[in-house]
């Protein structure tokens, strides 16, 4: 028998296969099997039209050839799949109302979900770079994007199979820290002391030490040379450096922790601050950097855009740069971790940094014979506000992250109470976090990473549309239908009739097409692609559930009505996991 958990793939198999034993087709032929127009069938594969093309050959006839070759297989007739020849030798596959039964019936737990996609990114080792917050700075409402979309890129290529090592490059280390120490010490700050809010001092403080620094050559100096001193280990300059490292990380864990985020790696700039003398050496030694006003750097002479652009890696001044540590890390990954692939999840403003930063690494690795890594910049657009430009308070600063979500999770409180005025307030003090947290999240995820988006209160908080609360309320209900029948999800499926309802079928084929849409999000990387998947689904089950009772006497409709049921609360579940939502039973 065949397995039809991914459907695409199983027919994608099928397909090489038959035309492999047909004289009229080569290696080089692709089925390229994708979902069909729902008025045609279930799956079309469309690649007989192009391979035709390079064979200057009947398309239609090609077609038909391939297939009577497919249809002569009785396993499509065995498992209830019809086939049909259209247009210039389109083949569509649609899947009687038994084969979907079957399908819903066979796959009724989530390893098998697993299994499959866990195929897809098998023996892979893969860093996903991401959210990198500057220490001694709050984090604000632009660190939303890259910690919400590379955490669900981590999750998805987990559940493809991939080995991933999460790495959050902290802002450690640097020229600020000079002002900032330099303060601390005009000021007598003291770190060990009780503090209300330590971050927003230190980021108070650095403001202070860069005015300073700017107010007179003396006081620069004086800056300079604290930076100086921790640059050349100082113990004094070292405690202090490190204090405001650990009081950083323990403010940016908390707000990590609501979003229920945590980091394989946390390797920030500071650790990379005794390897950028090698990268000086090797770029020098390859001949790929050359000296310009004093600065070491490097050009692309073959790219339009780069070939007088410099991407200079020590600064005129002998400082380094993201350049530096940014080369120093991607030798760190492939030659100590043993990394394939490295992902970068940062806004798109940084993608001329990325480009030279890729084209140099892979002329250094090719000049060396070295395997050349996958380097992949996942890039962003901008969160705005109503006004169109990027959020801002009415002061005109940057939105603070913990405030937001402060407001996120009292929006929320009062949302859930109006819904559900019946919750217990223990329930409701732990339903408002889930929904509020969540409903930032989502509204990030479900927009396609490339645009900006604006943020709106009362859209990410609605009941209605593709949102979070939707989807989290959408999933309860489902789990409240077993409360009432006082079973539980996975129960009372023995028996069960074959799909018969418009709704029934329509839900089935959506939960079917849950693979076609995990690898078109895998693929792009683009977690919208999942939401909206989300989305259809629930509106599916809601369409389903309004039109056929789950409740009733016969034994048969209820049983398969209940596996229905079953199969998209573990099919949300998957999809919450892959974007980092908690499932709620009640909401």
């Amino acid at each position: 028998m065949i397995a039809w958990f991914d459907p695409a793939e199983t027919l994608a198999e099928k397909i090489r296969e038959t035309a492999s034993a047909l004289e009229a087709f080569d290696a080089s032929f692709e089925p390229d099997v994708r979902p069909a127009d729902p008025r045609f069938g279930d799956y079309q594969a469309n690649g007989v039209l192009p391979y035709a093309k390079r064979q200057r050959t009947n398309p239609r006839a090609l077609g038909q050839a391939l297939m009577d070759a497919l249809q002569a297989d009785h396993s499509f007739a065995a498992a209830g799949i019809s086939l049909e020849l259209a247009g210039p030798g389109f083949i569509n596959f649609k899947f009687s109302n038994a084969a979907l039964s079957k399908w819903i019936e066979t796959y009724r737990e989530g390893h098998a979900f697993a299994k499959a996609a866990g195929t897809l990114k098998a023996g892979q080792k893969i860093v996903v770079d991401y959210s990198s917050p500057n220490t001694a700075k709050e984090m604000h409402v632009g660190h939303i994007r890259s910690t919400v979309i590379g955490d669900a890129i981590t999750r998805i290529l987990r559940y493809a199979g991939a080995e991933v090592l999460s790495d959050n490059h902290i802002g450690d280390w640097g020229t600020q820290f000079g002002m900032i120490i330099w303060a601390i010490k005009d000021r007598g700050f003291n770190l060990d002391a009780e503090h209300s809010d330590v971050i927003a001092d230190l980021e108070a403080l650095y403001k202070e030490g860069n005015a300073a620094y700017k107010s007179s050559e003396e006081t620069a100096q004086e800056v300079r040379q604290e930076l100086v001193k921790l640059q050349a280990g100082d113990p004094e300059n070292l405690a202090i450096w490190q204090k405001i490292t650990d009081l950083s990380w323990a403010a940016f864990d908390k707000i990590y922790q609501q979003f229920g985020i945590s980091f394989d790696l946390v390797l920030g700039e500071s650790f990379y601050r005794d390897k950028v003398d090698f990268i000086y050496q090797e770029l020098e030694r390859t001949g790929l950097s050359e000296e310009s006003e004093g600065a070491q750097v490097v050009f692309h002479p073959e790219h339009k855009r780069f070939k007088k652009q410099p991407f200079i890696i020590r600064k005129a001044d002998g400082a380094s740069n993201y350049a530096t540590t940014d080369l120093a890390t991607i030798y760190h990954r492939t030659h100590q971790l043993n990394v394939q692939e490295s992902i970068y999840v940062v806004d798109s403003r940084q993608s001329d940094h990325f480009e030279q930063l890729f084209l140099t690494a892979r002329k250094w690795y090719e000049h060396e014979n070295w395997e050349v890594p996958r380097l992949k910049h996942v890039s962003f657009g901008t969160i705005l506000g109503e006004d169109g430009k990027p959020l801002k308070t009415k002061e005109g600063t940057s939105v603070k992250l913990k405030e937001l979500l402060a407001e996120a999770i009292e929006r929320s409180e009062k949302i859930v109470s109006e819904k559900n005025p019946g919750l217990p307030e223990e329930e409701r003090k732990h339903i408002a976090p889930v929904v509020g947290i969540n409903a930032v999240r989502y509204v990030d995820l479900s927009q396609n990473r490339a645009s900006d988006y604006l943020f709106s209160w009362d859209k990410l908080l609605s009941f209605e549309g593709n949102t979070a609360p939707y989807l989290l309320y959408a999933a309860a209900r489902i789990q409240s239908i077993f409360r009432k029948l006082r079973i539980e999800p996975g129960e009372g499926e023995s028996g069960a009739s074959t799909l018969e309802t418009e709704t029934e079928l329509t839900l089935a084929r959506k939960l079917m097409g849950f693979m076609d849409a995990f690898k078109q999000t895998l693929s792009d990387l683009r977690p919208h692609f999942m939401c909206s998947y989300l989305y259809e689904l629930a509106g599916a089950f809601s369409s389903f559930y309004n039109a056929d009772k789950v409740q009733v006497d016969d034994p048969g409709m209820k049983a398969r009505r209940l596996a229905l049921c079953n199969r998209t609360l573990t099919v949300m579940t998957i999809g919450f996991d892959l974007l980092g939502i908690p499932v709620l039973k009640r909401m």
